[in-house]
Order: structure tokens, then sequence, then C-alpha cells
């Protein structure tokens, strides 16, 4: 690890984002997108394989109001010398974790899964930068599936990590998977107009859930099991950020007792302790009534709906036919909404799950990544 005290000094003094792009804030002013707050050396435990350094930085970027905060991420450099022009950034979003500070990735060991994919990227030559989100780690809750406000954070490390490590260069792109291919798709679509100063080539995502707008309505007292994995896990983040964001919906009232219990719970467990907590809760149970009125389903399309309009820069789709997180059907439609808006869509199938696709699609991702990079 390098040290990392002269880092902090030379940020301290100079305030400063993508190298020197954005001048240092006045007394008064409101902090730069991606301006560094704290940069500070990650223990082994919380590094991946074949990272170099391994550094958790604190920086400010935004909620999708437009209104301050600050969030926290971590930056990984490859081994050796840095080539010719920086070495070029890979933005990783992450998968759902919980929506609670103690689940922020920063500041835990990593899956096995996610230690292992993101050292193939490290070991491909890039840079790896990765926000937490807002509200992970920082002020506020997160916001479970809000996509622009995770996308600003997305955008906003990618500063922070040039700011912090000056070896990194302008040309970067987002790959995320589940919950965060949701968050890279919105990335996508905001990152050249957000950060003119960067280079941003493109994205790659495996697993993002998308329509779901379209089917949360159908939820109510008595829906039956379907079948998939982690369902109340998901409605129960999504309804405690919806409660978050949108507090005119009334959240509270669409919630059986045994529902508002559940949504409470999920503002502070992650992932797997709740779903010990909801094992044996279905959807119906935790629904005082349906999902479908017009108020909540304006809601939810504008609080976690996935643009199909608007991308500038190739994208890279790759969804599992065996998903049973995220099921295909979704992603067909999107990818058809997609391309009948003249989006560049590279669209794939593989044979397998929702955590397996990102593994089967590296074969086609690598190649992607790097054509779009110039390596």
């Amino acid at each position: 690890m390098r040290g990392t005290g002269w880092r902090l000094r030379a940020l301290a003094c100079i305030g400063a984002v993508a190298a020197g792009l954005v001048v240092p804030a006045t007394a008064g002013a409101q902090p730069a997108p991606g301006e560094v707050v704290a940069v500070e050396s990650l223990p082994g435990a919380l590094s991946v394989p074949g990272a170099a350094t391994a550094e958790r930085l604190t920086f400010h970027t935004q909620w999708r109001s437009g209104a301050e905060t600050t969030a926290s991420g971590v930056l990984y450099l490859p081994p050796g010398q840095a080539p010719a022009g920086g070495w070029p950034v890979v933005s990783w979003a992450h998968g759902t974790v919980g929506i609670g500070d103690d689940c922020a990735p920063s500041r835990n060991p990593r899956s096995d899964r996610d230690r292992a994919y993101l050292g193939h990227w490290l070991s491909q030559g890039y840079a790896v930068v990765a926000s937490d989100y807002p509200g992970l780690g920082g002020d506020g809750l997160h916001t479970y599936l809000d996509g622009p406000s995770a996308a600003n954070s997305i955008v906003d490390v990618v500063r922070a990590g040039r700011a912090a490590e000056p070896s990194l260069s302008n040309r970067w792109i987002v790959i995320g998977q589940s919950q965060g291919g949701h968050a890279a798709l919105h990335t996508a679509r905001l990152a050249t107009s957000r950060a003119p100063e960067l280079d941003f080539r493109g994205m790659i995502a495996t697993g993002a859930p998308s329509n779901l707008e379209t089917v949360f309505p159908f939820g109510g007292p008595g829906f039956p099991d379907l079948g998939l994995d982690g369902t109340t896990v998901f409605l129960s983040y999504v309804l405690a950020g919806l409660r978050v964001a949108r507090p005119d919906v009334d959240v509270n009232s669409y919630l059986t007792p045994v529902g508002r219990g559940v949504v409470d719970d999920a503002e502070r467990l992650c992932y797997a302790d709740l779903g010990d907590r909801v094992r044996g809760i279905g959807v119906g149970e935790i629904l005082a009534r349906p999902l479908g009125d017009d108020r909540m389903r304006a809601a939810l399309a504008d609080y976690m709906g996935v643009p199909t309009r608007g991308y500038d820069r190739p994208l890279f789709l790759g969804q599992g036919l065996r998903d049973q997180v995220v099921p295909a059907p979704l992603s067909f439609k999107l990818v058809a909404d997609l391309w009948s808006g003249g989006t560049n869509v590279d669209y794939r199938t593989y044979p397998n799950g929702h955590s397996e696709t990102m593994f089967d699609a590296l074969p086609a991702t690598t190649p992607f990544a790097a054509t779009l990079l110039g390596r």
C-alpha cells in the first residue's frame, strides 16, 4: 500500500477534482461533485486479488434532486506502472447488499464472487473505482433502486479516484451486476452530460432489473409465492427507499403490521440477515392493499423505471435464462424498447442463473471493454 498522508494534505490544500478541472470550493459554496473529503488505506481483508493499491475514498456527490451529500467508495489499482495516458477506469456498480450503513461494501469484505470478478478487471490492466451509493455509509438512507442517485455517485467516484490518484486516465466505463446493472443503465444515460471533462466510453450490465414498475403493481394481499429468489427482501428494500424518497405516497398505508415491521427492519438489516428475518413471509403478508392504484404506479415508475432512450454510448446487456432473481422476460422487453429507440445494445443470453451470468459473459465482455477503452 502506498502512503496516503501526502495526498490527504494535497487534497486538503487543492480541493480539486479530476486533475484540476474543478476549482476549490469557496466558503459557503456547495462542494463540487467528486471533491474528495478523505482517503485512507484499506486493510488487506477488504482488498481484492491483484490490487497493488486499495484505498477507501469519501467524496461529495448528489441525490437525484441535486441535493449535496457525501458517499464512500474504493479505489483499486493494478500492479506496475500506468500506461501512457494513465490506467483506464472501470467504475463498478455493486449488487444488493442492503440499505443500512453497516452494509456498505467499502466497510466489509467483498463476496468471493465479487472478489474474483473485480480481480479479473484488474488483471486486464484497469483501475477499478466503486461507489457504495448515496446513503450507504453516508448521510441519509440509501434509496434502493433509485437509479439517478446511484448513477451520480458512480460518475463522481471516477472524479474522486482521479483526484486521489493522478495515474488514472479520463477514459472510463461502467460495469454493474443486478442492482448495479440497474444503476449502470442510469449511469450510461447521464455520464457524458454529468461529467463532460471525462471520456465515458460505454456500459456493461448483467442481471439488471428492469420493468419492475410494471410488475410490482400486481402485488397485494394474498399475492402468491412465484418461486423467485428474494422477492420479499427486494420489495422491502424498495418500499423502505420509496418511503423516504416519496413521503407523499404514504407507503405505510400499503403495509400490514407485519409489513411495517419488515420494512422498518429493512432499513438496518443487510441482505442475508433480512433474508433470515423474512423467511416464511410472503409478499401477500406484508401488503395491506394492492400497489396498483394510479398514485403508487406513478411513484414506482418515477422511482425505479429504467430509461429506454437517450443513450449516447454502446451498451452490453447479459441475461441468464434461468435467472430466478431477475426473470429473463423483463430484460426481453427492456432490450426491445432500447432497440426500438435506436440504442446501440449488444444483448446476449446465457443458460445459467443470476450470479453466474457475470462470469458466463466474460468471454464477450472482456473484448467489449477492451474495444471501448482502446486496449
